[in-house]
């Protein structure tokens, strides 16, 4: 049995990519990107021309109600700044939340859309929550983007009955049990991860520690969604690692392919323009294929996402479920997760290494459990309260993702913006947005917002987690499905690394905190470079 799961383990061997690829495919692909270039510049001149006119012809529903806006740029809309690389993305929205300080909500226009920011969390429950049925879609253009495989089951994406049926597929995954179950397999990785930064010689023992959480996120999901086993930190070029990154690159072509799909989605589709490569597609998929076809022919089980898939297959006595299916599951996991995971811990260990009183209490509470000589289960590690603090004090100051968004689905009427005003009425196909950067940033809700305090999270008197401006995982039915697997995940690697290590800032660091420019996500600017020391002092295991 052993040598069956340890076969198992390396089927990643037996997946690797073949070598013969054709040369001509490589040139035939790089060729159809140069047409769909030009293709996308004259569109969006074309674009231009036409966006430039009906901004200037058309009326602005803001305007004509009396409702706060931030003024904007033809085709740019008002998040220009962000668009241009003028100021980072979350920052922006925070400028546009603070416009009207009592204003429940205010508008602006992304690029050419008119969108109406929810500024207060009482009507952003009722929105989320209670009125869930009106806004049960984020935006996205139907079947567009789901024409990738890798894509086609991701809950971002889906809309409507689709997307309840892929999210009641997915929740088994992301019980409790089922996260129990693959705690080991976290812990191998962190470990590993631990004794990497633990063991660096002292000249290089400064480390730009996104990339490490980048590679420890990637092993994770590649053992707990994938069913495979990787070291992204020995074998640094490693297949899954290289296209898994770049299937989830958004930025340079990609983000361009994105806008001509969200522009001209028919276009796009007769040009069979697509956001994940035929080999990073053909790549997961043999993965997963080979994955099951090992399992079934030896017999064994594991504690990961693709065997809830094949249990789901058995348990209705059909496989109703086809390998690409399961392979579209599977990067459900790793879509949510890899960027949001590696942001959260990089940020938690800069505040660390920067407060290094609030990271002294860290290393005591894990030295606690340490020497207590019983075994690091999974209960142990998510009971450490102070870290937990500290995660959830990171995700307050830096949610990864700092919106989300909602599509109306019929007219709708929000309350008075401001008192002895009317309602405004919101038509179907509107969009609203949730500024969970700037709620969570906001000193009406959280006292003295821009401070490092894990502290908030252990005052029982100011009940945070009742709190309806911490959303950091969103809001209401279509929150995170990942939220507590993340959690688990970010936890192991803290207490592990912790455990033997001590971070500190060094001369790289970034100190106040500059967040970079480019792109939606929260990340820093200059990267998070921070000096590793070993705590010789520690209690090893």
């Amino acid at each position: 049995m052993h040598q069956r799961y340890h076969r198992l383990e390396y089927v990643k061997k037996r997946v690797s990519l073949k070598e013969d690829q054709a040369h001509t495919n490589n040139l035939t692909s790089k060729s159809l990107e140069t047409i769909i270039m030009l293709i996308f510049v004259i569109l969006l001149i074309i674009l231009a021309i036409l966006g430039s006119y009906h901004l200037l012809k058309s009326q602005n529903p803001f305007k004509e109600h009396g409702l706060p806006y931030k003024s904007y740029l033809p085709i740019l809309g008002s998040t220009w700044e962000s668009i241009l690389r003028r100021k980072p993305f979350a920052v922006v929205i925070q400028e546009i939340y603070n416009l009207a300080p009592s204003a429940r909500y205010v508008g602006f226009y992304n690029r050419m859309t008119p969108i109406v920011m929810i500024r207060d969390p009482e009507l952003i429950k009722t929105i989320a929550v209670k009125s869930f049925d009106v806004f049960r879609n984020h935006r996205t253009v139907n079947g567009t983007l789901t024409d990738d495989v890798l894509l086609s089951a991701n809950l971002l994406l889906l809309r409507d009955n689709r997307w309840r049926e892929v999210r009641s597929l997915n929740t088994p995954a992301f019980s409790t049990s089922k996260i129990r179950s693959m705690h080991r397999s976290m812990s191998e990785i962190a470990v590993n991860v631990a004794r990497y930064l633990s063991t660096l010689p002292p000249g290089q023992n400064v480390v730009e520690m996104k990339d490490v959480f980048t590679r420890y996120a990637n092993d994770v999901f590649a053992t707990c969604a994938f069913g495979i086993t990787v070291d992204s930190l020995s074998d640094r070029e490693n297949k899954f690692y290289e296209l898994g990154r770049e299937a989830l690159d958004i930025h340079s072509t990609p983000i361009l392919k994105l806008i001509l799909i969200f522009a001209f989605p028919k276009l796009a589709r007769r040009l069979g323009v697509s956001l994940v490569s035929k080999e990073a597609t053909n790549f997961f998929t043999r993965v997963v294929s080979e994955n099951i076809k090992t399992r079934e022919e030896e017999g064994v089980t594991r504690p990961d996402f693709i065997q809830v898939m094949i249990d789901s297959n058995r348990s209705k006595g059909r496989n109703e479920l086809t390998v690409e299916d399961i392979t579209a599951q599977a990067f459900v996991f790793f879509f949510g997760g890899f960027e949001t995971t590696s942001g959260l811990l990089s940020f938690a260990a800069h505040e660390l290494a920067a407060n290094p009183e609030i990271q002294g209490k860290v290393h005591a509470e894990i030295d606690r459990v340490l020497v207590s000589n019983d075994e690091i289960t999974f209960e142990r590690v998510n009971g450490l309260v102070y870290l937990d603090a500290v995660i959830n004090e990171t995700l307050r100051m830096y949610p990864i993702i700092p919106i989300t968004d909602r599509e109306c689905s019929k007219r709708f009427e929000l309350p008075p913006v401001l008192p002895d005003t009317k309602p405004y009425v919101l038509k179907e196909g509107s969009h609203v947005w949730f500024p969970i950067y700037a709620i969570q940033r906001d000193p009406r809700y959280f006292e003295k917002p821009d401070c490092f305090d894990p502290d908030r999270f252990l005052d029982k008197k100011s009940d945070v987690f009742n709190n309806d401006a911490y959303m950091p995982f969103g809001a209401g039915p279509r929150n995170c499905i990942g939220n507590r697997f993340s959690m688990v995940e970010t936890k192991v690697a803290l207490f592990h690394i912790l455990a033997r290590c001590r971070l500190e800032v060094c001369p790289k660091t970034t100190i106040p905190m500059e967040l970079r420019k480019r792109g939606v996500f929260l990340t820093a600017k200059n990267g998070f470079w921070l000096r590793v020391v070993p705590r010789h002092s520690a209690i090893l295991y």
